[in-house]
């Protein structure tokens, strides 16, 4: 079945198969010429999309990426530019680390530009995947009275059921940091964080206006579910957030958000809608109150981060508080978060955000 249906990988609006390999665990700088064979497997399908530009010695085209991702490139002792540049009979120009620029690829034959070009983008795709998100776009839900009503949920909960296993103050979630996750960033440069600044504006511009009508999107954060499936061993808890007219704005607003970020590569397509949420309990926060969900995947050099979680018995807050009533707010802006970080307010800082009115 994996054969039949691989893993597609989209770059640049073309969607290219990514044949199903063995899986292997990259840790070591030596592992990288295995890894390149995994990766070019099946990548050599050309892409007229490409620009490509003809000059007086050949061709040339030009790949714009992070510095932070040029050294996947390159390889060790330059291996994996070597080999790329072997098999397409291409020459293969990477600004030094530190240095931002534009990597270059030239040579006699257009096909053999073009093949270099997928490679590269293949690899670049591949290790930004790899790399732990660092931003996040979102709506703050910290108003006073939904700061309130969190804090006497969670006072609630630790009188009524704080002899429920792994239930106690080390789990909730700081009230400050209470927030609506429309889907997570890579933002590797200024450049690319200035290129999300720019897609949240043509997104407000296109459809945003039109659904918020210009005005601020009121809705209630109420009732509370589950992320697994069994409620006596829970490790995520979060309320309910729901436009108060009944209206479906608020999910059309983030969906069409979501579809458009994902189009353009910023986000990785793992789903096709967001589900409407705000942690309130998560035992992450248990060792680090820090802690970010389920987010902290992979180091920057590739390595999978193994977090050993103890999940609470949340049958009887389920039962107790599953119409709760957090707040009611207005939802006027769209941040672009920068995680690990926090502004003079407590909550995250932000690097962009838009406003409805």
């Amino acid at each position: 079945m994996e054969v039949l249906r691989p893993q597609i990988i989209t770059i640049d609006g073309r969607n290219y198969r990514k044949n199903p390999i063995q899986e292997k665990t990259y840790q070591r700088e030596e592992d990288e010429e295995n890894f390149y064979q995994d990766s070019m497997e099946g990548a050599d399908e050309p892409c007229d999309a490409y620009a490509v530009e003809q000059t007086p010695q050949g061709f040339r085209s030009t790949v714009s990426a992070p510095s932070l991702l040029y050294k996947h490139i390159v390889g060790k002792r330059g291996d994996t530019r070597k080999k790329i540049e072997m098999e397409t009979k291409t020459s293969i120009t990477i600004p030094k680390p530190g240095q931002d620029g534009e990597i270059v690829i030239t040579g006699q034959h257009r096909n053999g530009v073009i093949s270099a070009r997928t490679r590269i983008d293949v690899l670049l795709d591949t290790f930004r995947r790899k790399q732990p998100f660092t931003h996040f776009l979102a709506f703050f839900l910290n108003e006073v009275e939904v700061q309130e009503g969190f804090l006497k949920f969670q006072e609630e909960v630790l009188a009524k059921c704080s002899m429920d296993r792994g239930v106690d103050s080390s789990v909730f979630q700081n009230p400050k940091k209470l927030h609506l996750t429309i889907g997570m960033l890579v933002l590797l440069s200024e450049q690319e964080i200035q290129q999300t600044c720019e897609l949240l504006q043509r997104c407000k511009e296109e459809f945003i206006n039109d659904i918020t009508r210009g005005t601020p999107l009121e809705v209630e954060m109420a009732g509370i579910e589950y992320m697994n499936d069994d409620p006596g061993m829970v490790d995520v808890l979060y309320a309910k957030v729901h436009m108060k007219d009944g209206s479906n704005r608020l999910q059309e607003l983030v969906d069409r958000v979501l579809e458009r970020f994902q189009a353009s590569g910023l986000i990785v397509k793992e789903w096709n809608s967001v589900k409407l949420h705000a942690t309130v309990m998560n035992t992450l926060f248990r060792k680090d109150p820090n802690a970010e969900g389920r987010y902290n995947l992979y180091t920057p050099d590739g390595k999978y981060i193994f977090k050993e979680r103890e999940s609470f018995d949340g049958r009887n807050i389920l039962k107790l508080f599953e119409n709760f009533h957090f707040g009611s707010l207005k939802l006027n802006s769209i941040h672009i978060s920068q995680r690990f970080t926090v502004d003079s307010f407590g909550n995250y800082a932000s690097c962009g955000q838009i406003d409805f009115s």
